[in-house]
């Protein structure tokens, strides 16, 4: 059955979700956003958020890279939050995607594995068996999570980043673009290198 989504936010991460929905056969109705800077992306209007009229039955996704941006709206709305995957991502029977999530072209989940709701798994991204991926996570683009990987709420797994079986990383973590990850990594730490080592931390 087509449906009819609502986009929030009309930015360049709205594009590529944009593909996605339209290969599932589905159509867009708007794409919200709070401040916007034109009226059509690809000749879908986009409407000032504010005076859209968001109800309990309107099929959302939101459409913004940043993680806490993600999470703010999706306390803030009352909506049906929309999964959106790429009919080319490859997904395990046996794992399970959350609410609101968006899944890009070329993306592995394997078997046994959790990912949160309104998280970002990004083109050709590697999720081995049962890894579990908390809520408005973003594993980037070409990231590869090996087995039993346990990512926290809102952390950013950076381009091209791996990561090694068994390992956890808390919650708003930043793991840099091509770092290697071999144990374990804090809540809020900043992680870069191969090795990776923590830099900093973005609180405490």
């Amino acid at each position: 059955m087509e449906n009819n989504i609502v986009l929030y936010g009309a930015s360049g991460h709205c594009k590529v979700i944009m593909d996605s929905v339209f290969l599932q056969g589905d159509t867009i109705e708007a794409i919200l956003d709070d401040s916007p800077k034109k009226k059509h992306l690809y000749e879908i209007p986009i409407i000032k958020a504010e005076d859209f009229k968001v109800s309990s039955d309107t099929l959302l996704t939101i459409s913004i890279g940043d993680n806490k941006v993600r999470k703010m709206i999706s306390e803030k709305i009352s909506a049906k939050f929309h999964t959106v995957i790429h009919p080319k991502a490859i997904l395990s029977e046996y794992s399970s995607i959350g609410e609101g999530t968006v899944v890009m072209a070329g993306a592995i989940v394997n078997a046994d594995s959790v990912i949160g709701k309104h998280c970002i798994i990004n083109t050709g991204a590697v999720i081995d068996h049962d890894c579990n991926i908390g809520d408005y996570a973003h594993i980037s683009p070409n990231a590869a999570l090996a087995g039993d990987v346990k990512v926290g709420e809102g952390t950013h797994v950076g381009i091209g980043a791996s990561v090694i079986q068994g390992v956890t990383i808390g919650k708003w973590a930043i793991i840099g673009a091509g770092s290697v990850v071999l144990k374990d990594v804090e809540d809020y730490a900043v992680v870069v290198g191969n090795p990776g080592r923590i830099i900093k931390y973005t609180e405490k």
